[in-house]
């Protein structure tokens, strides 16, 4: 803390101040910068704002030598040692002080309102850092040494998750095979198809079987009347006859191959 003490910082330069005699104070209402002279300054220079530890120093010097003309140390802001003037936001009242220990009041103006303000946010961020620093140097010490809490992961450490309310999809199991038919697995039919079934008879080569020769079924419909003999090719019917022919002609044709109840021909 020592070391930061003799160290010197500039926080704000303003190459033109103008200073002023400024009679007592009447009353407790403020200073006004209009009871001064403000067209006959009684003196020129610049103004430099430094800190050194926790106290600001307002530092009016010569523009061109340097030399210091007065200073104004700042333990507080705001406070007693620089004052607003209730009439304007250009001038201030500064507390002055000497090597030995004597004080006085000046007033001091800027000619732009913008160097005004710039020495007015100078010195609030220098005090509010002053306190943020008090704040730190309050709190307790020990607290750095206590051990941090350690979320990671130690080596070889594995972690369980339980994700639930997941349901399969249907159709996500693979078929199985069948024990009755040799483990074959019946594949699924392919998706908005249709299953094709042969239509033509199956046949299956048995081993010392001898395939019969195929039947051949008659068209015409007398085959009903006689299954012991052949049936006679039908007779073609005349171009301009019924097509349903002479049902009591067909009848008295096949009276003699037709078994007794025959009746059925009849209608």
């Amino acid at each position: 803390m020592a070391a930061e003490a003799e160290y010197e910082s500039v926080l704000c330069v303003k190459p033109e101040i103008s200073v002023y005699r400024i009679p007592p104070r009447a009353s407790n209402r403020g200073y006004r910068a209009s009871d001064w002279k403000l067209d006959q300054p009684d003196w020129t220079g610049r103004m430099r704002l430094t800190s050194k530890g926790t106290v600001a120093f307002i530092k009016l010097e010569d523009k061109v030598s340097g030399e210091l003309f007065a200073q104004a140390p700042v333990d507080q802001f705001p406070g007693i040692a620089v004052e607003t003037v209730t009439d304007s936001s250009r001038y201030f009242v500064i507390r002055i002080q000497d090597g030995n220990g004597r004080s006085a009041f000046i007033g001091i103006g800027f000619a732009d309102r913008g160097d005004a303000f710039d020495f007015n946010v100078s010195l609030q961020d220098h005090f509010k850092w002053v306190k943020q620093e008090s704040d730190f140097s309050k709190e307790p010490q020990g607290q750095d040494n206590q051990p941090k809490l350690d979320l990671g992961f130690k080596e070889g450490q594995t972690i369980k998750l339980n994700i639930g309310n997941i349901k399969k999809k249907d159709g996500s199991c693979k078929p199985r095979g069948n024990a009755g038919t040799g483990g074959i697995a019946l594949l699924p039919p392919p998706p908005g198809g249709k299953i094709t079934t042969p239509t033509g008879p199956v046949t299956t080569p048995v081993p010392n079987h001898v395939t019969p020769p195929p039947i051949n079924t008659p068209s015409s419909p007398d085959i009903l009347l006689d299954l012991g003999s052949p049936v006679p090719p039908p007779k073609a019917a005349p171009a301009s006859a019924d097509l349903w022919g002479d049902f009591n002609t067909a009848s008295s044709s096949l009276s003699s191959q037709a078994p007794q109840s025959s009746s059925w021909v009849q209608f």
